[in-house]
């Protein structure tokens, strides 16, 4: 018993310009990446006008002789190169057949075999030797399959073919279309096709995956996510069940960007927590979901009930890379700065830094997370230069602190309780020159940990103020007499260390690095002040201080006052402000024994971190 066809699902106007292009003796190149239904849309019309399609998959191994065919050679030692000794390959089995030729990864073909294709376009007919001229029916169609997204493996197809062949672009189908395909090919329905949908779909758009899964992901995850549960003896998935299988059928799909240091377990990690944050009741039943979120909130088949992502109290979530329409609109000197595709012009953003220095700030560090893949390069390149010279106007001269202390240096006063204990009088030993302490005055060591919320809210300028912040604390450690790395770390939901205690990296990559940092759903700062914690805990310093960049309102863990153990003092620095951001930043930094400020704008970070430093 054969199974039904693939519904196609959407993707009206494609099939209407691919219909024509046959019809009218067009040869046609689809393009688009894995799953947006290339063959499922050729079968449907080949099945529709009743022709036969040849299927040939290209690839590294598909040579001339395999495409179009060869002599049998034990025929050929027998009786010669006779016609009837000849092997049709698949494309003279189309070519007399008249019928369609589907040539998968026409981008992974040998250039020597595509050659062989020219004269098959352009006239017809092909000239095989010993065998004769093979003229085409008048209903062969030569349709190839490409995703251009594929780099690995992959070769530029020759001017010379991309002339002869028209182009159609497939894209995935909307999150509806998405639904009625993996709710058709799995035989299953509701909220579990909806939560496989939905967090297939968020893989493409993460700011740190290069290529998302396809549908065909979110298909084995509605199967595996209901059959793990079933197997587990679970009525409903639970999260631990739903992580599982997220894992199984996704992270082989999921292609990270080149340069980032993290796995694609951790990307399914955070958009799981996104979509289904962990302190979420998991639904018992259809009533209890319905009056958890009430009726008629969600437009139909949407996200089940549940698993909505996650924001911060009175804050949208915010994107996760940004497109150049949407740069262009939120910042007035973006179109100067970048005036093409992937062009970033050192000039004029310099002229945009001398009009509004905060403005200018705010576009390069939004440049940093921007979707064209090329500009965001070149602007984390120069955030990592700009940011220095910005955070160079800091705490750069401050003084570092001191106070009276103990030392065998022999000047200052004479300290004659410790010498006593030293020299333990009543031994017989005759007092050594080390045996003598006194009191002078010695450096005061401290160890700093800059630790940086890069959540949902921290966009634009406030990003911009963090860097020059980090900036500062860099170029006054770095300034003077040696002194303690400082350790530099990000939070959001979980924590990334870009720079651990005592440990130099370059500045302006370590900048870099931060600018293109975005945190999206829960924000734990405990977890991010307990992380300062252990790399201040192995310093060897008079005090352990945490610089911390953020608003304090935590949406996940523990309450931030219960991280404080091994902090000898904490100082908040509040981008941009709030009524509650303040009110919160200020309770936790009294209960870390420093102090809290606001900054708005990025001349007065300088005077907030030479008041904490200093």
């Amino acid at each position: 018993m054969t199974s039904a066809p693939t519904p196609v699902v959407g993707l009206r106007r494609e099939r209407e310009v691919l219909t024509v292009a046959l019809m009218t003796g067009r040869h046609v190149v689809i393009e688009g990446p894995p799953g947006t239904g290339k063959s499922t849309l050729l079968r449907s019309i080949a099945r529709d006008t009743g022709q036969e399609v040849v299927f040939v998959e290209g690839n590294a191994e598909l040579t001339p002789a395999r495409l179009v065919g060869q002599f049998d050679p034990s025929q050929v030692l027998a009786e010669g190169y006779k016609p009837d000794n000849f092997v049709d390959g698949p494309l003279l089995t189309a070519m007399r057949g008249g019928g369609l030729l589907y040539l998968e990864e026409l981008n992974r073909v040998p250039e020597e075999t595509l050659n062989v294709l020219i004269t098959v376009l352009t006239e017809g007919e092909i000239a095989v030797p010993r065998l004769g001229t093979v003229h085409a029916g008048k209903d062969f169609r030569l349709i190839a399959a490409m995703n251009p997204f594929d780099a690995v493996g992959t070769a530029r197809v020759s001017q010379a073919i991309a002339d002869r062949m028209c182009r159609v672009v497939l894209g995935y189908q909307d999150e509806d279309g998405e639904r009625v395909i993996t709710g058709s090919v799995s035989g299953l329905t509701g909220q579990w096709v909806n939560l496989s949908v939905a967090l297939t779909r968020a893989t493409r758009e993460h700011r740190d995956v290069r290529m998302g899964s396809s549908v065909r992901g979110a298909i084995d995850l509605a199967l595996v996510l209901t059959g793990l549960a079933e197997l587990r003896g679970e009525t409903q998935p639970g999260r631990e069940t739903a992580r599982d299988a997220a894992y199984a059928a996704l992270s082989g799909r999921i292609r990270i960007t080149d340069g980032v240091d993290r796995t694609a377990e951790s990307v399914i990690d955070e958009l799981l927590e996104e979509l289904w944050p962990a302190d979420v009741p998991e639904p018992s039943s259809d009533e209890d979901r319905a009056d958890a979120e009430g009726k008629g909130d969600s437009p139909a088949g949407s996200s089940p009930p549940g698993f909505q992502p996650r924001t911060r109290p009175g804050r949208e979530q915010a994107a996760r890379t940004q497109g150049r329409q949407q740069l262009a609109q939120q910042h007035p000197a973006f179109e100067d700065v970048s005036p093409e595709l992937g062009e970033l012009d050192p000039d004029a953003f310099d002229a945009a830094v001398a009009r509004d220095p905060e403005a200018a700030a705010a576009l390069l560090a939004d440049m940093a997370v921007a979707t064209d893949v090329q500009l965001r390069t070149e602007a984390r390149r120069l955030a990592g230069r700009v940011f220095i010279q910005l955070g160079r106007v800091g705490p750069a001269k401050a003084r570092g602190t001191r106070r009276l202390g103990p030392s065998t240096r022999l000047d200052g006063d004479l300290d004659l309780d410790r010498t006593l204990e030293r020299w333990q009088p009543g031994s017989s030993r005759v007092p050594a020159a080390d045996d003598i302490v006194t009191r002078t005055w010695t450096a005061h060591r401290r160890a700093v940990c800059l630790v940086v919320d890069i959540s949902g809210s921290m966009q634009g300028l406030a990003v911009a103020l963090a860097a020059v912040a980090a900036a500062g604390v860099i170029v006054a450690n770095e300034t003077g007499p040696p002194k303690l790395q400082p350790s530099v770390l990000a939070f959001s939901a979980g924590v990334k260390v870009l720079q651990a205690q005592g440990v130099r990296r370059p500045p302006e990559e370590l900048l870099s690095d931060l600018v293109a940092l975005r945190g999206h759903g829960t924000t734990d700062l405990a977890s991010g002040l307990r992380e300062a914690s252990r790399q201040l805990a192995g310093a060897v310093a008079d005090e352990r201080m945490v610089v911390l960049l953020s608003d304090c309102l935590h949406t996940a863990g523990e309450e931030p006052a219960s991280a404080l153990a091994g902090i000898d003092r904490l100082h908040v620095l509040v981008p941009l402000g709030g009524a509650e951001a303040e009110t919160a930043a200020a309770a936790l930094a009294a209960r870390g024994g420093g102090r809290a400020q606001t900054v708005m704008r990025l001349a007065e970070v300088a005077p907030a971190l030479t008041r904490i430093l200093a």
